[in-house]
């Protein structure tokens, strides 16, 4: 009797997510396809097939589908979204232009602020089982897959702005992400965090560099994602510059996955709720109210500067951008913004970086010699 063959379910790249999905998919007996990782093949090959004045994680989720599909993809897996982004309507625009192209894989969704319950319906529709404690096990290790990558990327963060030889933190954590990858079950990841944290601290840094502090903010998938962002933590790493993304999935998942009583702290969104005030009053779609409230969160915390990138086109990032002006008054924090398309070319983005980082470290310098230069009061009796 033929042995009956595994389904192969792709999902678009953002970041490191491919980590957590597979082994989702590989806990209940499904095969990941993890589609090459995003290029310039991929972007040409979604911009082709794409509406000219759609924005950028659209072609490159499109890209990422057709490659997967040409590799042999039984099924790609979409995330939708409610409210008042465009991402609600990207589904069945996606699925419109690859049945356009003649491709016959299936499609899937995967709808957000449904929390488990979604996910839940996802497995059971793409095994065909019914299984409570399979499918638990299996989003439970795909949670904790994203909260290990995004404290790794935030010790890679923290010692490629300090490390002695350029390059080290990288090969280090390129070794990290593999035990992680590997690690199929609770126990395993236990093992594997430690092993992780312990390979990557093996770079060599230096304690007493200057080294400046910047939150990046923006479009989740653009902050998350390399490829869209140009490498921007690692660009800025180069310089002496620790960076901190605002927006990760592990920070999604605390908002719309995780039920309350399991929640730990305020959430994002509910910072973002709090702090946004007075500038903008409501949720306007996208991630413009956390953007807002970011600009808040990094000023009250004395960070050197914050960097808002968005793709082009996209509405709610624009009305974020615009709000900053007038947060000038209450919030003396550098502020730059980068829009991201298929144009940008990487020597004017490096430029506008490297004059960001110049203008942030003078001003740093100048900040700490004014309080150098201040007196103590001398009290009369």
């Amino acid at each position: 009797m033929a042995k009956k063959k595994k389904i192969t379910v792709a999902f678009p790249h953002m970041g490191n997510i491919y980590i957590a999905w597979s082994a989702a998919l590989k806990k209940v007996g499904v095969t990941p396809f993890i589609p090459p990782y995003t290029s310039k093949k991929t972007l040409s090959l979604g911009t082709k097939h794409s509406p000219e004045a759609i924005c950028l994680p659209y072609k490159l989720i499109l890209g990422n589908f057709i490659e997967a599909i040409e590799g042999g993809a039984d099924y790609v897996a979409m995330i939708s979204s409610p409210g008042i982004c465009r991402l609600g309507e990207y589904g069945s625009c996606i699925k419109n232009a690859l049945t356009d192209l003649g491709y016959n894989t299936k499609y899937i969704e995967l709808t957000l602020y449904d929390g488990i319950q979604g996910m839940y319906r996802f497995l059971r529709e793409i095994t065909g089982k019914n299984d409570p404690i399979l499918f638990m096990r299996a989003i439970i290790i795909a949670m904790r897959k994203v909260f290990v990558m995004d404290d790794l990327d935030a010790r890679l963060s923290y010692l490629r702005a300090r490390e002695k030889v350029s390059g080290e933190a990288e090969k280090h954590f390129n070794k990290a992400v593999q035990y992680i990858m590997d690690a199929n079950s609770n126990r395993a990841l236990d093992k594997a965090k430690k092993l992780a944290f312990d390979e990557l601290n093996k770079t060599q840094i230096d304690e007493n560099k200057e080294v400046l502090h910047v939150d990046l903010t923006g479009e989740i998938y653009i902050v998350c994602d390399d490829f869209s962002n140009q490498n921007i933590v690692r660009e800025l790493g180069k310089m002496g510059v620790e960076v901190r993304r605002s927006l990760t999935v592990s920070s999604f998942l605390k908002d719309a996955i995780i039920p309350k009583i399991f929640r730990k702290g305020e959430t994002h969104l509910q910072r973002a709720n709090r702090m946004a005030k007075p500038y903008l009053l409501r949720d306007i779609g996208g991630d413009s109210l956390e953007c807002v409230s970011d600009v808040v969160y990094a000023d009250q915390r004395g960070i050197d500067g914050i960097i808002h990138v968005s793709p082009f086109t996209c509405m709610p990032e624009i009305m974020s951008q615009n709000i900053f002006p007038a947060m000038r008054e209450n919030c003396d924090i550098p502020i730059l913004p980068l829009i991201m398309d298929e144009q940008t070319g990487k020597a004017g983005y490096l430029t506008r970086l490297e004059a960001f980082v110049d203008l942030m470290r003078r001003r740093k310098r100048k900040l700490a010699m004014g309080k150098n230069d201040e007196k103590p009061v001398e009290l009369i009796n």
